[in-house]
């Protein structure tokens, strides 16, 4: 197989370019993708580059790749490929993901790819263009497993949140059962009535099962947060759970922090919940166990419900496994009042946190007081109970989902760099696709 491989640099392989600017200014309406370090931002109404291409950040955003099948406009914070010198684009996708780019950065302020040390890095190549195409057809087979779990994992969610809005926002089974009553509606209701009332009278109308619609009450009364159902109540949040805050050990102590597994704590970050999919479980660093204990880092129970309350407000994400996070995530567990992990996480998606207001004159952020008052709307414990039964087993397939994902994602990055350089031969896994087929 040695002969079927070389060595050599980057440069001799394929040519990168710097990408082009486009202020916001400048541009139009239109269907071309917009490729910034950071990933498709935008769209404009022409091209710079014909696809298929690939394209990775020079400035901001390092070290990310990115593959577009369609003619785009890289932006000037990247790097995109001029010339595949007769190359397989999605192969040079793939290899441009196995190259390390901070060995390869300027020494200024703000560092930067540079293009030209880029170009000498070292790189193990197949010779011929169809084991090119091969072995980028595994790795794509892979990705898209991947991907397709996580489509599936968005439309569960929306299932779930289509559910817990009809249920406990527009409160759809009370109003039902206050028309076929003949129970008043409150004038604040009355639009989402007429509206509800429209739905009851269409042909498709399929009416909840009468004993579950039996649990919502048929009447409204006014309190201080607005309309509810009768006999529904708030709660301030540390009412209905334990709440604490995650921390961060001294950034100088090095040695407290990794960024492999092993041993570790999961060590959770708010960009780590904007990766996430429901349930969480990994994360781009990890606190050694010497770290949690020296600091005093809380130790997050599995399915504790976490919520990012600075900076950005509003991720939410349920533990997977026990595991710590910094300080801008609050977690909530030991619940009470017949409040499960399934129903806080719903609600503090649907949560306004703009009426919690800000504690930072140049940040959004809210404090942790202020995190324990959010008011949490209480139904009847068999309501809490039934919404748990309904969904149940929506969130028992994203989290198998999530954790074949995972298995998916660890496999496609160990295979990544050994198909490229030829360590592992395609010959090692020849049911690849068949054994990874999506759960």
């Amino acid at each position: 197989m040695g002969s079927k491989w070389k060595e050599c640099e980057l440069g001799d392989f394929i040519e990168l370019k710097r990408g082009y600017d486009l202020p916001k200014s400048t541009r139009n309406e239109g269907s071309i993708p917009i490729i910034s370090s950071s990933g498709f931002t935008d769209f404009h109404d022409k091209p710079m580059v014909k696809g298929p291409g690939v394209v990775t950040g020079r400035y901001g955003t390092i070290g990310e790749v990115f593959y577009s099948e369609e003619d785009f406009w890289p932006l000037n914070t990247t790097l995109y490929v001029v010339d595949f010198k007769g190359n397989d684009p999605l192969f040079v996708y793939y290899l441009l993901q196995t190259i390390s780019y901070a060995d390869y950065t300027d020494k200024a302020a703000v560092p930067g790819v540079n293009r030209n040390h880029l170009h000498k890095a070292k790189v193990k190549v197949p010779i011929y263009l169809d084991i090119q195409q091969k072995v980028a057809a595994q790795l794509y087979q892979l990705e898209k497993r991947v991907t397709l779990g996580k489509q599936i994992n968005q439309t569960l969610e929306q299932m779930s949140q289509t559910l817990f809005k009809s249920w406990f926002v527009d409160f759809d089974p009370v109003i039902d059962n206050a028309l076929d009553a003949g129970n008043p509606i409150p004038e604040a209701l009355q639009s989402r009535a007429e509206l509800r009332q429209k739905v009851r009278s269409s042909a498709d109308f399929k009416p909840l099962p009468a004993d579950i619609r039996a649990l919502f009450p048929a009447e409204f009364e006014e309190t201080e947060l607005g309309w509810v159902p009768k006999d529904w109540y708030h709660k301030n949040a540390e009412e209905i759970a334990t709440i604490s805050i995650g921390k961060t050990p001294p950034r100088n102590q090095k040695e407290c922090f990794s960024h492999k597994k092993d041993s570790n704590y999961t060590w959770v970050s708010i960009k780590d919940l904007g990766n996430c999919n429901v349930f969480i479980k990994e994360s781009s660093e990890y606190l050694t166990t010497d770290a949690v204990n020296n600091y005093n880092v809380k130790i997050v129970p599995k399915g504790a419900v976490l919520l990012s309350f600075k900076l950005t407000i509003g991720r939410i994400a349920i533990a997977e496994s026990i595991l710590t996070t910094n300080e801008a995530i609050a977690h909530f567990y030991n619940m009470k009042h017949g409040v499960n992990k399934e129903y806080l996480y719903s609600y503090l998606q649907h949560f306004d946190y703009n009426t919690l207001g800000s504690t930072s004159s140049i940040a959004t952020a809210v404090n942790s007081k202020i995190i324990r008052k959010i008011p949490i709307l209480l139904p009847d414990t068999d309501i809490l109970h039934q919404y748990k039964i309904s969904t149940d087993i929506i969130f028992k397939r994203i989290s198998f989902n999530n954790r074949n994902t995972y298995d998916l994602t660890a496999l496609r990055d160990t295979l990544l760099p050994k198909l490229i350089s030829g360590e592992l031969s395609l010959e090692d896994l020849p049911d690849l696709v068949n054994q990874t087929e999506p759960a």
